[in-house]
């Protein structure tokens, strides 16, 4: 029988190289999805509003993804976090600071960190390390805090993502900041501010639903809280 001419060389197999076993596995891989996300929702703008975040943008990072409420200066209030924070720290984390995550010495520079991400505005990628100790094995995270915009148009809302590499073990876990990259975005007229003549906010909280009519609006009242829209895929 004369042998097949198509049939590759013996021994020939051990040339080819698969070139995508080959591609580099980024190290925190969530943090690269929701930077992309939230890179695509702004555009050609300054940053995103916080009404715009779909969770189907985040869907393989939602367990790492967080949002951010500035309620002071240096200050931010989760409002809505994925379930690997809650794993971090062994509790529900919705309505306690970010700073709950960190040691004590390292919360002066977050609050700093934080003052910077919505006053300039600014992007900030966080390398942490974890404390360890019985039960607490090498843990290293990185933070990721997104610039947006409240329903005024104020920079006070962030979007998070808190990403970990290595086994959390007995929780609470809290870390420490050992390298900080902050990218600026603009200039200091995108602090977060009551920006438009009274008129024009009284129009803005009719349209975000704040008031009833312009005359009925208090800029002073409390406003609601903010949500994340839950979508069906199965229809």
């Amino acid at each position: 029988m004369r042998k097949d001419d198509t049939a590759p060389a013996k021994g020939h197999d051990s040339n080819v190289i698969a070139l995508n076993s080959h591609r580099p596995v980024p190290r925190f891989p969530h943090i690269a999805q929701v930077e992309a996300y939230w890179d695509a929702l702004r555009g050609a703008r300054l940053v995103p509003d916080r009404s715009e975040v779909d969770p189907r943008g985040i869907e393989r990072a939602l367990e790492y993804a967080f949002i951010l409420e500035q309620v002071a200066p240096g200050v931010g209030r989760l409002r809505i976090a994925g379930g690997h924070l809650s794993d971090l720290l062994g509790m529900e984390v919705r309505g306690m600071p970010l700073s709950a995550f960190f040691v004590p010495e390292a919360r002066v520079d977050l609050a700093s960190t934080l003052e910077q991400v919505c006053s300039t505005p600014s992007v900030v990628t966080l390398s942490l390390q974890a404390e360890t100790g019985i039960g607490k094995p090498a843990l290293d995270a990185r933070l990721l805090l997104l610039p947006m915009t409240d329903a005024f148009d104020r920079v006070t809302r962030i979007l998070g993502c808190l990403d970990s590499q290595g086994a959390v073990g007995r929780a609470p876990r809290r870390f420490a900041i050992t390298a900080r990259r902050l990218r600026p975005l603009g200039t200091a007229e995108a602090k977060p501010h009551w920006p438009g003549s009274a008129p024009q906010l009284a129009d803005r909280a009719v349209k975000h639903g704040l008031a009833d009519s312009p005359a009925r609006f208090d800029p002073a009242a409390p406003r609601r809280a903010d949500y994340l829209r839950l979508v069906r895929t199965d229809r």
